[in-house]
């Protein structure tokens, strides 16, 4: 069985990197761009963004009410029991009344997370599937399901599947608080009061907010999840049974004539297409000749496509069906090899190459849910956008013995049998960055280094801030990376860095300051830029001490390694942006960190960093060091800082250099001027709103400022869009 691959990010912010699938598709302009003094407007084109969905089932209650193999599901009037019963401190509940039924077994016990009800040991697959719950290491985990640190709630349900047998009451990342069980004789009632992170750099409010959810099961199966006073509006919401039957049922298969004067790997015979379990569809492309393997076909940008479209519409242009299944090849980078990837709304990202046939698989997504009838297309390609060498003349396709399990949960009524139902709650999702690169720098030329944007709208992340991404122009050696997929942000080598999604007006960090007084001075943005832009060139560096090479990341400096900040921003001991920490030594063995691995509050970069940025020269870098195997002594000093012990490790710049080779451009010849384009984002149709103005152009100050005092007066940063 295939699994959904998921990232193993568990740190604080990290760049998304720039070969990720996603993020190698060449960028397109998506939006109409326009100057409004030093900011940037771009107005997105009416169908740039999948539209928010969200959560619209308070004061109601789902039942899932078993039926065969599946669920019947009904929205109903709230069912509310105001005895929460015994607060709940561990998450594990043995059942002392009766064993609960669900996913083919009895359950003397469940673990009851933040939001959800998972069972024990029920990772279904998970030790033979790459990706499954068992290898996983590290990832975070939501109420009991798993998921990476910025998941898309639109689409993070369906890397549930398979992978967690359990019930998504109200999963999420981020919610806190407390849990309460209350067991009688014919049902267990589990309750949930949360609230979403609050005052914090990456929160969305300033105070706690209130979250009632409450699910009981019931002796014979039947789940009621209810709702009474929530105010998050994204989540998972549903069950998740574990389907692992395998059970395959042909659907239909779409032939298509021989045509000799193609590439045999091109020239498509059949698609054939499958049904697994009532919830996979499986599909599979068979050419005239072997498919080639993904290293020739990278070199060749080769593309399968299987289009979907509901009803009696069909598209020559797949690339504008309502869903597109897309399998291309990846070049390998680092250790990977090369390999074939898919990618579109509800497939699965696993391919199977086997001599002349490829095969993929996936759910049917929400954009057909509830459709029996299908139009169904294909082609192939190479080159981006493909060039079309063979194309699969359109079919209607009836879904028989196959449904979507993402639905509105709010329009059931005794719906189904499903084997599987539920949905995702969501803002509206995220401006693909190289198509928000590419609209600006389209329309305004290539003249930013970095790019930084705000909304006043909400995007599909449960965090306030953003990750960053990008091609890392400029032309550096010597730092531990590279540039990387120009081309797929429009840029001609100038781009190098920016944020992966806007920082809405929703968010705290946009505001200039907080109720309490403290954070002041969009103390918070000038973090998040500063931190997220440094991204350009640190942490990824290393050093060769002895012969052995030491990581110092990567993405973020290691806790252990001594970096302070040459120019603090704010106050006396600061460690670099870019993580790491400031060490005092004690003396006995042990070492006080006197400032944490955090990037917020804002601070400077460290020596180190101002010269990968080619801001210092090397004979400018101390000698710092790392403490290797960092342990807590679980003392702290007079100011309430934390002692550790650690095995310390001295490193000097020729150790860096040794490792990686010098900077280039040196100091003398590397750039000391850049500029950033402020882009605030709207909807189609809508203009910026004052608030977001005035935030964007306060950040824009706060930000050149920041960057003169943080590099010593070094380097200039300009913000000018013309």
């Amino acid at each position: 069985m295939t699994a959904i691959r998921r990232s193993l990010i568990i740190a604080m912010l990290i760049a998304l990197p720039a070969s990720a699938p996603g993020q190698r598709a060449p960028g397109r302009p998506i939006g109409k761009v326009t100057t409004i003094g030093n900011l940037i407007h771009l107005e997105l084109d009416a169908d740039a963004v999948t539209p928010e969905r969200l959560f619209d089932l308070d004061n109601r209650t789902l039942r899932f009410r078993p039926d065969g193999p599946g669920y019947r599901v009904e929205n109903a009037a709230l069912q509310w029991d105001a005895d929460f019963g015994t607060p709940l401190e561990g998450g594990t509940v043995s059942l002392t009344n009766f064993a609960f039924p669900f996913s083919g077994t009895s359950w003397q016990t469940i673990n009851v997370g933040t939001g959800s009800i998972t069972f024990p040991g029920a990772t279904p697959g998970a030790e033979a599937r790459p990706g499954g719950a068992a290898g996983n290491r590290g990832a975070a985990a939501s109420g009991g399901f798993r998921m990476e640190r910025y998941p898309t709630l639109q689409t993070v349900g369906r890397t549930f599947i398979n992978t967690t047998a359990g019930i998504a009451a109200f999963v999420k990342p981020r919610l806190n608080g407390q849990r309460y069980v209350k067991q009688l004789a014919d049902r267990v009632v589990v309750t949930w009061t949360l609230s979403e992170g609050a005052g914090g750099i990456q929160d969305f409010t300033w105070t706690p907010t209130v979250n009632r959810i409450q699910a009981v099961l019931h002796r014979n199966g039947v789940i009621e999840l209810s709702y009474n006073g929530v105010s998050a509006r994204d989540a998972v919401v549903g069950v998740f049974p574990a389907v692992t039957g395998g059970s395959e049922k042909p659907v239909a298969t779409l032939a298509d004539a021989v045509d000799g004067a193609l590439a045999a790997h091109l020239d498509v015979t059949n698609v054939s297409l499958t049904a697994i379990d009532g919830l996979f569809l499986k599909a599979t492309i068979r050419t005239r000749g072997p498919v080639l393997t993904a290293e020739a076909a990278s070199d060749n940008a080769v593309t399968y496509r299987i289009a979907f479209d509901p009803g009696n519409k069909a598209s020559n242009d797949l690339s504008a069906s309502t869903v597109v299944w897309t399998v291309r090849a990846m070049a390998g980078r680092g250790n990977a090899s090369p390999r074939y990837l898919a990618s579109g709304s509800g497939a699965e990202p696993d391919v199977t190459v086997d001599g002349n046939t490829i095969s993929l698989r996936g759910i049917i997504p929400i954009e057909l849910s509830g459709a029996t009838r299908v139009i169904v297309s294909a082609d192939a390609g190479t080159g981006t956008p493909p060039a079309i060498a063979d194309a699969v003349e359109a079919k209607p396709v009836t879904l028989a013995g196959i449904h979507s399990p993402e639905m509105d949960l709010s329009a059931t009524r005794n719906s189904g049998p499903f084997v599987m139902a539920y949905e995702g709650f969501h803002w509206s999702a995220i401006p693909r960055a190289q198509d928000v690169a590419c609209s600006v720098i389209t329309a305004l030329g290539d003249r930013f280094d970095f790019l930084a944007s705000f909304s006043d709208f909400r995007i599909d992340n449960p965090e306030g801030g953003t990750p960053s991404t990008g091609p890392r122009g400029g032309n550096v050696g010597g730092i531990g990376t590279s540039t990387n997929n120009l081309e797929a942000y429009c840029s001609k080598g100038r781009l190098q860095w920016m944020y992966a999604q806007p920082v809405s007006t929703s968010a705290v960090q946009i505001q200039e300051r907080s109720p309490d007084g403290r954070m002041s001075g969009y103390n918070y943005a000038v973090s998040q830029i500063g931190h997220e832009l440094g991204h350009r060139w640190a942490a990824n560096a290393s050093a060769l001490v002895n012969g052995e090479r030491i990581p110092l990341g990567p993405t973020h400096w290691q806790a252990g390694v001594h970096l302070p900040a040459a120019f603090p921003y704010g106050r006396p001991e600061e460690a670099d942006l870019m993580g790491g920490s400031t060490w005092k030594e004690n003396g006995d063995g042990t070492f006080t960190q006197l400032d944490r691995d955090y990037y917020s509050p804002a601070k400077g970069w460290s020596w180190l960093a101002l010269y990968l940025m080619g801001l210092a020269r090397p004979e400018e870098v101390p000698p710092f060091f790392i403490l290797r195997n960092l342990q807590r002594t679980g003392q702290t000093d007079a100011n309430g800082k934390p002692i550790f012990r650690g095995e310390k490790v001295v490193i000097t710049i020729d150790d860096v250099i040794a490792a990686m080779g010098p900077r280039t451009p040196s100091f003398e010849n590397a750039q000391k001027e850049f500029n950033t384009g402020i882009v605030v984002i709207t909807k189609h149709g809508q203009k910026p709103t004052p608030q977001l103005l005035k935030s964007a152009n306060d950040i824009r100050d706060r930000w050149i400022a920041f960057w003169s005092k943080t590099t010593g007066g070094r380097s200039t940063m300009t913000a000018m869009p013309n």
